[in-house]
């Protein structure tokens, strides 16, 4: 997570550097096989699933062990177009331009893109 530094006065009225957690998406965009793709912090690709509609995951139970949600806190803060949803279940989610995002289960390492084009419905998410 990113870090940010304020500054606050001790005391003694000395100015003290103290970092705090800046709750910003954990989203990055890295060069793949397929051009630019969304990633997690991990360097692990992001996709996007065809039956979801804009802002609500229709991915659940099974579907979800298959493919996992990219999971965001009640302390995560929404910005640009990273928006935060509530699944079913009632956990949170990230998406991007309203579109709920996910990894695939057999994606193991860093530019791994196994996960495109599954079943005609997932694809990776493109900035």
């Amino acid at each position: 997570m990113f870090r940010k530094k304020v500054f606050k006065k001790g005391l003694l009225g000395l100015a003290l550097a103290v970092s705090l957690p800046l709750l910003a998406a954990p989203i990055q965009t890295a060069d793949s096989t397929e051009g630019a793709i969304l990633t997690n912090e991990a360097g692990m690709s992001l996709y996007v699933f065809e039956k979801d509609a804009a802002g609500v995951s229709n991915c659940n139970d099974q579907c979800a062990v298959n493919w996992p949600p990219l999971a965001a806190s009640k302390d995560d803060k929404a910005e640009g177009d990273y928006g935060i949803i509530k699944r079913a279940d009632g956990s949170l989610q990230w998406s991007y331009k309203e579109q709920p995002l996910y990894l695939w289960k057999d994606d193991k390492a860093k530019g791994d893109v196994f996960g495109d084009g599954k079943f005609d419905v997932w694809h990776l998410a493109k900035p």
